[in-house]
């Protein structure tokens, strides 16, 4: 069964496209602002609703490294500790099993959130800034 993409998981990841200049973290490869070939892929999957919104927990991922990524469960949990190191997917994994429910009211303000975000960060492009930035993850 798909899960259902929202407004929030829209702006969140618009955020996380942003956040690396749209730019592949995997391979590299540069893309165009607003392209579909870069994807927000999560560390850990969208149905795990305690993490879906964390920037922590989201990567820019060109279509093929994201099916790459999809598809080599080992491989990619290698190459995600050789990034990000053990204890950042700890710390993902200890969030994961907290059992919040995040009602539709929030996911509103959540998507609220992540646009104000992505203006910021679309502000700190016109003023010249390159390179990866940083957003306020809301979870």
């Amino acid at each position: 069964m798909a899960v259902k993409i929202s407004p929030a998981d829209t702006a969140f990841s618009k955020c996380v496209r942003e956040r690396n200049d749209w730019k592949c973290e995997r391979c590299g490869n540069q893309y165009e602002k607003g392209s579909t070939g870069l994807h927000c892929s999560h560390i850990f999957g969208r149905r795990a609703r305690t993490i879906r919104w964390c920037g922590d927990n989201a990567q820019a991922l060109c279509f093929s490294c994201h099916q790459w990524f999809g598809a080599n469960p080992a491989d990619s949990a290698l190459w995600l500790i050789e990034i990000l190191g053990q204890g950042h997917i700890d710390l993902l994994r200890e969030k994961r099993e907290n059992i919040v429910k995040v009602s539709k009211l929030e996911e509103k303000d959540i998507a609220k959130h992540y646009r104000e975000q992505l203006k910021k960060m679309e502000e700190e492009r016109k003023n010249g800034a390159v390179g990866r930035l940083e957003f306020l993850s809301y979870q």
